[in-house]
C-alpha cells in the first residue's frame, strides 16, 4: 500500500524506496490542526497560517514516523537551481538558505521540502550512501534542476548515475498544468526537440508535462530506475495540496527523506 495511516495523519511511500537503508514519507494534508484554507497538515510558514500551528503539524508529521525534529535539515525554496550539500541539521535559529535541491550522506539528518502542484523529486544512490530531494516548478524544470543534482552527486559523491533510483511524487498533472508563450518558449529552448513529447496541444490551449520533462531529464543522465506516482495534486484535493486548484490560498504538504545507519531499522 503507498499510503500509510499513522492516527489521523496520512502519508505516501514509494515502492522504490521500500526495503531500502532509508526512511521518506509524503505526508498528506491530513491530520494537522490548521483551519481553512491551509486545512489542515500545512508544512509551509509563509502562506499566511499561524507559526504556531505550522510547528505543530511538522512535529506531529515527524512524530508519526519517530522523527525528531532536531534532525530537519531545509531550505529557502526559491525556484532556483542551487543545490545545498549538508551532513548535519539545521541549528536552531541557525538561517535558512536559498536552495532547491538537499543532498546528504549522513545518517539521521533528515531532508525536508515542502509542495502544492511542484514537482517533489527524490533520490538515493544505495552504492554511495546518498539521498537528495529536489522542488523542481516549471522554472527549475526547465532549467533542470534535476541534472544540476544528480551531476553533484556525480562530483560530490562519486555517484554513478546508472545505480540512482529516483521517485517522482505527486505535482501537478499534464492534463491541468495549461501554460503561456513565455514558458513555451522556454520549454523549447531547454528541451529542443524533446519539447514535443512534454507539450500537449488541445482546445487551443498548451500543457506542460513536468512529470515526462523530469523523467527525461534523469534518463537522459543514465538514470533508469524511476518510480512515477502520477498522482496529480489539482485533482486529488482531498489529499493534496494545490497552488493553481485552489488559487493560490492553500498550504504545502512536506516532503522527508533520510538515511537510516545500517545496523537499524526505522520502525513504520
Amino acid at each position: 500500500m503507498p499510503f500509510i495511516e499513522s492516527g489521523a495523519i496520512k502519508y505516501y511511500r514509494f515502492s522504490a524506496l521500500e526495503n531500502q537503508e532509508l526512511y521518506h514519507a509524503l505526508f498528506t494534508r491530513q491530520g494537522g490542526f490548521s483551519p481553512a484554507p491551509w486545512h489542515s497538515l500545512n508544512f509551509g510558514a509563509s502562506v499566511g497560517d499561524d507559526l504556531q500551528r505550522v510547528v505543530q503539524n511538522r512535529e506531529a508529521a515527524l512524530d508519526s514516523i519517530k522523527l525528531c525534529p532536531d534532525s530537519i535539515y531545509d531550505v529557502h525554496q526559491v525556484h532556483s537551481t542551487i543545490v545545498m550539500k549538508t551532513d548535519r541539521p539545521l541549528s536552531v535559529n541557525e538561517t535558512h538558505l536559498k536552495a532547491d535541491a538537499i543532498l546528504t550522506n549522513k545518517p539521521g539528518v533528515t531532508l525536508l521540502m515542502r509542495f502544492a502542484d511542484c514537482v517533489p523529486i527524490l533520490l538515493y544512490d544505495p552504492v554511495k550512501r546518498v539521498v537528495g530531494i529536489i522542488h523542481a516548478g516549471w522554472i527549475g524544470t526547465v532549467d533542470k534542476i534535476a541534472k544540476k543534482t544528480v551531476m553533484a552527486m556525480v562530483e560530490s559523491y562519486k555517484t554513478n548515475p546508472k545505480d540512482i533510483i529516483a521517485a517522482i511524487g505527486p505535482s501537478i498533472g499534464p492534463d491541468h498544468y495549461s501554460v503561456g508563450v513565455d514558458v513555451l518558449d522556454r520549454v523549447h529552448s531547454s528541451f529542443g526537440d524533446q519539447a514535443d513529447q512534454i507539450i500537449i496541444n488541445k482546445l487551443r490551449k498548451s500543457y506542460f508535462d513536468l512529470w515526462k520533462a523530469n523523467q527525461i531529464i534523469l534518463s537522459d543522465l543514465g538514470v533508469v530506475k524511476i518510480e512515477n506516482s502520477e498522482i496529480c495534486t489539482y485533482c486529488n484535493l482531498h489529499d493534496w495540496y494545490s497552488h493553481r486548484g485552489e488559487n493560490g490560498k492553500t498550504g504545502r504538504f512536506g516532503v522527508v527523506l533520510g538515511l537510516i545507519h545500517k545496523s537499524t531499522e526505522l520502525e513504520s
